[in-house]
């Protein structure tokens, strides 16, 4: 009796652990077919954006304007640099100044002495002067103005360099705020995406109204990124229309992103880009011009501290009356051609202070010279280092930080989709892979700072060629 009624509850254990297993599995399956439904509903709206994307405004890869174009139209309508050209032009106008021989002085002279009480008596006297130059100073006068017309040209060519690194450096921004729009609207639109699909859920009540508040809350978030991201943009764009001489009011479109923008072509090595750039760049040649300038007007000084010489001639003719009391008046007449020079000496007035000056200023731009020379060995240095760096940091996010990030994101939104995980836990992958993406952000605009930096170390003022 015992064992029968062991058996009986043995076999009605059995049936319950059957019906329970069958019965969990039909939820589960239930559960799962409920989400596979939500998540074909969710995949069906996906193919249309949610969000309106305002890229178009910013970006178009065929209309768009290239960093070329843009230096290319500062260098033509930039008012600042049509300024300085304009110093050129004074420069050689200067030059046809020094050319210029010294004018000859034509002199009169009319004397009587009728005052004197002597009638018949006076004199008239005709003369010319001429200063001539000796000692090379018009030589040494020609030398310095023709210096400072390489000065000039070298000052231009400067100023063309530092606006074309001010227009690359606002353009590498405006890039960088181009990649971080572009960014956070794609993780936008997928948030967007993931709002529906929780909105059903909590609709059907299988999803707590607190995980859409928080969800919203963060889709809010990358709005406010968003508009912060647009403002970088508009302000650098804002630059580079100021820069290169466009209208505010007219819109302007990059043609290139930051992974695909052109960039300058570099020497290989670091001592040969040192050396290209002490052969070529504009601020060194302008430094080595101003000390020849220095040089070539203390010559000018030495040379105007010498004894001046001026010829001279004069034409003279008198005439002599008195009263003579058996003939009466008597005169006579005579004429006279003189030669000779005036020399100027220096006794007193040895332009001691003007050569004093002109020695400091030559050992002052000696010394800017060699100045000028180390700040460009620092820059090109410095520059280097930091792409090396950039370099490194961007194939490191490349290839293992940011594809692992997405693979997260992916796989973290597929197991909230079956309900294993919280959107919390979502959520917080989904601000590492924005880190992330910001983090490739600036590695990559680092880098192309960089190679900017080192294009403007180097001396380059004008277009950009692709790096090979």
């Amino acid at each position: 009796m015992f064992l029968k009624t062991q058996a009986r509850l043995l076999c009605a254990a059995v049936c319950l652990f059957v019906f329970g297993a069958t019965a969990i599995r039909a939820q589960d399956a239930a559960l799962l077919a409920k989400n596979e439904t939500i998540g074909e509903r969710i995949e069906a709206s996906a193919t249309k954006p949610i969000l309106v994307s305002v890229l178009p405004k910013y970006y178009d890869p065929q209309d768009g304007i290239s960093i070329n174009e843009l230096i290319k139209r500062a260098l033509e309508s930039n008012q600042d640099l049509a300024a300085a050209r304009l110093e050129i032009e004074k420069a050689r106008a200067r030059l046809n100044q020094a050319r210029l021989r010294p004018n000859p002085t034509l002199e009169f002279e009319q004397s009587s002495g009728a005052v004197l009480g002597s009638p018949g008596g006076g004199q008239f006297t005709v003369g010319a002067s001429l200063p001539v130059e000796l000692y090379g100073r018009r030589e040494a006068r020609i030398n310095v103005a023709n210096i400072e017309i390489e000065a000039s040209e070298a000052e231009v060519r400067n100023r063309e360099r530092v606006l074309a690194g001010n227009i690359l450096t606002n353009y590498a921004e405006a890039l960088a705020a181009l990649r971080e729009l572009d960014a956070t609207e794609r993780l936008l639109e997928l948030d967007l995406q993931t709002t529906k699909f929780v909105q059903i859920r909590v609709n059907e009540g299988e999803t707590p109204p607190l995980e859409l508040n928080l969800l919203q809350a963060e889709v809010e978030r990358l709005r406010s990124r968003r508009q912060l991201a647009e403002g970088r943009l508009d302000s650098a764009l804002t630059q580079l229309k100021m820069l290169a001489g466009l209208s505010f009011d007219e819109p302007l479109r990059l043609r290139e992103q930051l992974t695909s923008a052109i960039l300058p072509a570099l020497p290989p090595t670091r001592e040969e880009s040192v050396a290209v750039a002490l052969r070529t760049r504009p601020d060194i040649l302008l430094a080595n011009i101003e000390e020849q300038f220095a040089t070539a007007g203390l010559r000018l000084v030495r040379a105007t501290s010498r004894p001046d010489l001026t010829a001279y001639t004069r034409f003279t003719q008198g005439r002599l009356g008195f009263d003579n009391d058996a003939q009466g008046r008597y005169q006579s007449r005579n004429s006279s051609l003189t030669f000779g020079v005036a020399i100027g000496l220096p006794v007193f007035n040895k332009n001691q202070g003007a050569k004093a000056a002109a020695e400091i200023a030559v050992r002052q731009a000696r010394a800017r010279r060699e100045f000028a020379e180390r700040v460009v060995r620092g820059e090109i240095l410095a520059a280097y280092q930091r792409f090396e760096a950039a370099n490194r940091a961007v194939n490191t996010l490349e290839n293992a930080a940011l594809p692992r990030s997405v693979q997260n994101v992916e796989t973290f939104r597929k197991v909230y989709e079956l309900g294993e995980i919280k959107i919390t836990d979502l959520i917080a992958e989904q601000r590492r892979l924005l880190d992330a993406t910001r983090d490739l952000t600036e590695a990559l605009t680092a880098r192309y700072r960089a190679q900017i930096d080192l294009n403007i170390a180097l001396g380059a003022g004008g277009l950009l060629t692709e790096t090979k």
